[in-house]
């Protein structure tokens, strides 16, 4: 299956469920996206036969090794970016929905250059 927008965002918010509540369930993927139930039971099925998620026995979704790093990489990308936004000063609904559209589609090479740069500029700066 092709990394596209749609498939990083179901792979982060499983991983953000899961990180909140212990557990994720289908039905906790359509409301954090506000999708419908079947859509995202297409998805998930999509999502599993791509091997980037799977069933536990009490139906709750597990990221494989493959899920979990696309999903960490987004995550990643995410909070760095809503975190830099709102540092410049942003504000923080503003910083996250651009945040939200920005991790998709930059770069990994441009991700790391630019953590580097502010972790080297900006950071510094606040010490």
């Amino acid at each position: 299956m092709k990394q596209t927008k749609s498939v990083e965002d179901y792979l982060e918010a499983i991983l953000m469920i899961q990180q909140e509540k212990g557990i994720c369930r289908s039905i906790d993927v359509a409301v954090r996206l506000n999708y419908s139930k079947p859509s995202v039971s297409v998805a998930v099925r999509n999502l599993e036969n791509d091997g980037s998620v799977t069933r536990a026995a009490d139906g709750s979704l597990l990221l494989t090794e493959k899920g979990l790093a696309v999903a960490e990489g987004v995550l990643e990308r995410h909070r760095f970016l809503t975190q830099f936004f709102c540092d410049i000063g942003v504000n923080p609904e503003t910083a996250e929905n651009d945040a939200c559209g920005m991790e998709h589609s930059i770069s990994q090479e441009s991700f790391e250059c630019f953590r580097k740069w502010y972790n080297q500029t900006v950071q510094k700066d606040h010490n």
